[in-house]
């Protein structure tokens, strides 16, 4: 499977559909503060969404749910279920397991435990994601990049997360990072898909340089 270079995070089944209608290819639906059978009743949305415009469809830290709904994967956060436990569970299943990084010894362990992709943050300050890790920037992402990429192990796709506009993507990028994760730029922007179309581009006249 060829990842998208752009994931949009929301815990709305109405936006990802206008996500989607706008060109993500790609959902996260994190849903937090919502008892086990709201929470599973709203990836069942956002699912039903992604599988109407072939979008890739991730749950965000509940697996079971993901499991229960024949979601494409879930992303488990540092405080989430372990990952190598969640493989277990996992088993043979074709699915997608993410998992979030802050520094380099995060990035090293679930290169080591095969996760497919990697949520590397926070780029900066962000309202939408709860007890933040130290905040990285570009020169976190350089140091961080510059001690992975001549290891001797395989790493997975590695996203940026937090905070980002479309502004940011050639920095980004040119850190050796593969994609980024967005929420708020996309779902505050009045025309979402030209917000998309901006991140596409950018993303795209990136590898064209590299």
């Amino acid at each position: 499977m060829s990842f998208s270079k752009l994931q949009y995070i929301t815990d709305s089944p109405a936006l990802a559909h206008e996500a989607c209608v706008a060109g993500v290819k790609w959902v996260q639906a994190r849903i937090k503060n919502k008892a086990a059978g709201e929470t599973k009743i709203i990836a069942q949305e956002i699912l039903s969404v992604c599988r109407k415009f072939n979008s890739v469809c991730i749950i965000n830290d509940h697996l079971e749910i993901a499991l229960e709904i024949n979601a494409d994967g879930v992303h488990l956060g540092k405080e989430d279920t372990e990952i190598r436990e969640a493989k277990k569970i996992i088993g043979q299943r074709d699915f997608i397991l993410g998992g979030t990084a802050n520094t380099v010894e995060d990035v090293r362990s679930l290169a080591l435990s095969n996760v497919k992709y990697i949520g590397l943050g926070p780029f900066r300050f962000t309202s939408t994601k709860e007890k933040l890790s130290p905040v990285l920037g570009i020169e976190g992402y350089k140091k961080i990049l510059s001690e992975i990429i001549p290891a001797n192990i395989y790493f997975p796709p590695i996203y940026a997360i937090g905070g980002i506009l479309p502004a940011d993507v050639e920095a980004i990028l040119g850190t050796g990072i593969y994609g980024v994760a967005v929420s708020g730029v996309i779902s505050n922007a009045a025309n979402k898909k030209e917000i998309v179309e901006e991140f596409n581009l950018r993303m795209n006249a990136q590898k064209i340089n590299t």
